[in-house]
């Protein structure tokens, strides 16, 4: 090996690993392209191996390159855990904070909370990343965050999770439909309705699935949205109904008033939504007390676990 193999090299080949483009990779690590492919090189001479292919059309990653960019993601995750516990024993709940969140959560629960989050915690930074269950599952796997937070449950048993609160779900109809006239809707009588739902990736669609199947509803195969306020307006619209979280219309005015908001009968379908973080952690003893407050802290439409 003709030089140690550095931190910086690990972060760098992470980088390309991610986006398979030197010039996205280096924009992401904030270094120049020459730069960064000079390291890669240092990288591949220091461990006698070539970990990436280049042409002119694309970058791929070698079988080696591809095992070593995952060790790679590791050995960062441990350092940053090191450098969190001993942060963590100064004060609780201060620096920076990496938290990944669904989309079908953050943002109607955030701006409820976070004002009050950091009022108490002021030394707090808080990086958000919104996204969907899988592509936030790798990345607190791979150390790119700290902690998710994520509707139950997650099959994956190098996590930790600790429950925040029960959501139950809601029935969004266009005005003026046969299921607006009752003041709660159970799930038989959505048998044969069309129902409107997310994309693939979103656990929510998932959810509302498995609703839809036991009611012997029907999912409109033509359209899938990316969001929930586009389902809204897709009722609003008289293309279907569909299924929302509570905390999703709670205080939110329906699109011209065409579109009314009915509960279900209990038991009423829900979801649970908890805080995760992987089971070795440094900062767990943190991630409980962020999971406290969240708890403390909850808008209408959150009933608190615990």
């Amino acid at each position: 090996m003709s030089q140690a193999v550095t931190l910086k090299h690990l972060r760098y080949l992470v980088a390309v690993a991610d986006t398979l483009h030197f010039g996205r990779a280096a924009d992401a690590a904030n270094i120049s392209q020459p730069s960064l492919s000079a390291q890669i090189q240092q990288l591949e001479e220091a461990l006698g191996t070539q970990l990436v292919e280049r042409t002119k059309r694309r970058v791929m990653l070698t079988p080696i390159g591809t095992e070593v960019a995952e060790r790679a993601r590791r050995i960062l995750a441990e350092v940053r855990d090191l450098a969190d516990s001993v942060q963590g024993v100064a004060a609780p709940l201060a620096g920076d904070l990496r938290l990944g969140v669904i989309p079908t959560v953050g943002p109607y629960l955030l701006p409820r909370v976070l004002p009050s989050l950091r009022r108490t915690y002021p030394d707090l930074r808080l990086y958000l990343r919104e996204d969907q269950t899988g592509r936030l599952v790798e990345r607190l796997k791979g150390g790119d965050l700290d902690t998710l937070m994520l509707a139950m449950p997650v099959a994956e048993p190098s996590f930790e999770a600790e429950p925040l609160f029960d959501e139950t779900f809601v029935v969004a109809l266009p005005a003026g439909h046969r299921l607006a006239a009752r003041n709660q809707v159970s799930e038989s009588d959505l048998a044969d309705e069309q129902v409107l739902l997310l994309e693939d990736g979103h656990c929510f669609r998932d959810q509302a699935l498995a609703v839809c199947g036991h009611a012997r509803a029907r999912d409109r195969e033509s359209f899938a949205a990316t969001s929930l306020d586009t389902l809204r307006e897709m009722v609003a619209s008289r293309i279907g109904i569909t299924l929302l979280p509570a905390l999703s219309v709670t205080g939110a005015s329906a699109p011209n008033g065409s579109v009314e908001i009915r509960p279900f009968a209990p038991p009423c379908p829900s979801r649970r939504i908890a805080l995760v973080w992987r089971r070795e952690a440094a900062r767990s003893r943190e991630f409980r007390e962020l999971a406290q407050f969240l708890r403390d802290n909850l808008p209408l439409g959150a009933q608190p676990v615990g």
